[in-house]
């Protein structure tokens, strides 16, 4: 008799055999992926804008950067100078120059540093009140188009770039005006943020001696486009989280209005609210310190006596605050009181409720 196992044995084998076999022949083993596939697997889009949210790889890159949506006023800033730094370049080359802001992202210092296409200029900017540094850069292509509309080039002619040679004297005195100017809009631009200078410290044209922060460090990086007809270029300003640290409560706030924080609208009505609220206003003719043995001792008919006259002045008070001093009188069978002069100043200011908020933030 045959053996059943064997037989069993032996169909299991052949069916592994035919397996292998049907796997060996099938064209999917050795394909190559595409670059589509590849960059879908990395998590990398080039058609994707800024909003999407990403995956791959790049996602577990950038998953420890904070996101710069979460300083809504840095964005109003950069948007204030790209208008400031329009007409400033403007009447600098007195050409007809566009500044756009392309992006406001957030990167790693040393992954930075690596990005950048050379040749170009990087400046070393300190912000003198924060006591930290920051990077602006100027790519080749605008500085070669500044350099061409400062010494007359003819409009609509190419930009001649020179590559393998380090910048001229005159090429970085002219790049150095430049960013001084850019440097002064954003004074201005973070003017409403907090008091701050930014001043060129140094100018650069090896990122390796640009170094301001450790490599691993998050950063925000700002694209601005300057447009001069069909030329131009890009200048990026890089500033460490570090940087920024000082305003960081201010950048926090949300944009309601021109004046950054400020809501004009709810001011008004809070204006006429307060200006139509009831309010009491005493007249006090006389104050008189006694004993308590005396006060306590008082009965029905017993006088006291006020040091003062019908014609004395007597004090209008609203709440604790002296406001005014009147004189009584009346008007038929009603008791009055005129003014006799202006209202007292008040005693707290802006600067006092600006000093409590200070004090409180130390406290905490």
């Amino acid at each position: 008799m045959d053996d059943p196992e064997g037989k069993s044995d032996g169909g299991l084998g052949e069916d592994w055999a035919a397996m292998l076999e049907a796997e060996a022949g099938s064209d999917d083993v050795d394909r190559v992926l595409n670059q589509d596939e590849i960059d879908s697997l990395l998590g990398f889009d080039a058609s994707a804008s800024s909003s999407v949210e990403l995956s791959g790889v790049r996602a577990l890159i950038n998953s420890a950067l904070v996101s710069y949506e979460r300083l809504p006023m840095l964005e109003i800033a950069f948007d204030r100078l790209v208008r400031l730094a329009t007409t400033t370049l403007r009447n600098f080359t007195s050409d007809n120059v566009e500044v756009s802001l392309d992006s406001i992202t957030s990167v790693r210092f040393g992954d930075y540093l690596n990005s950048i296409p050379l040749p170009a200029i990087l400046s070393v900017i300190k912000a003198e009140e924060w006591d930290n540094f920051g990077l602006l850069t100027v790519d080749s292509s605008l500085i070669y188009s500044m350099i061409d509309v400062l010494l007359g080039g003819r409009r609509g002619s190419s930009v001649i770039r020179v590559e393998g040679r380090p910048y001229t004297t005159i090429e970085m005195a002219l790049a150095r005006r430049m960013i001084e100017h850019i440097l002064d809009d954003m004074h201005k631009a973070f003017e409403p943020l907090g008091h701050v200078n930014f001043r060129l410290d140094r100018m650069e044209t090896n990122p390796r001696f640009a170094t301001i922060s450790r490599p691993g460090n998050a950063a925000i990086l700002v694209e601005l486009r300057i447009d001069m007809d069909d030329r131009g270029g890009k200048v990026e300003i890089l500033l460490p989280y570090a940087t920024i640290e000082p305003i960081r409560e201010q950048l926090l706030q949300m944009y309601m209005g021109e004046k950054f924080g400020r809501d004009p609208i709810w001011e008004g009505h809070l204006a006429t609210e307060i200006h139509a609220a009831d309010t009491e206003v005493s007249a006090v003719l006389h104050e008189l310190e006694l004993p308590l043995s005396k006060v306590l001792n008082l009965k029905s008919g017993d006088t006291i006596m006020f040091d003062t006259t019908p014609s004395d002045p007597v004090t209008l008070r609203c709440g604790d605050v002296d406001l005014t001093k009147a004189v009584m009188g009346h008007i038929g069978k009603n008791v009055s009181v005129r003014v006799t002069r202006p209202l007292n100043p008040p005693k707290v200011t802006m600067a006092a409720f600006e000093a409590m908020e200070e004090d409180g933030e130390k406290l905490r």
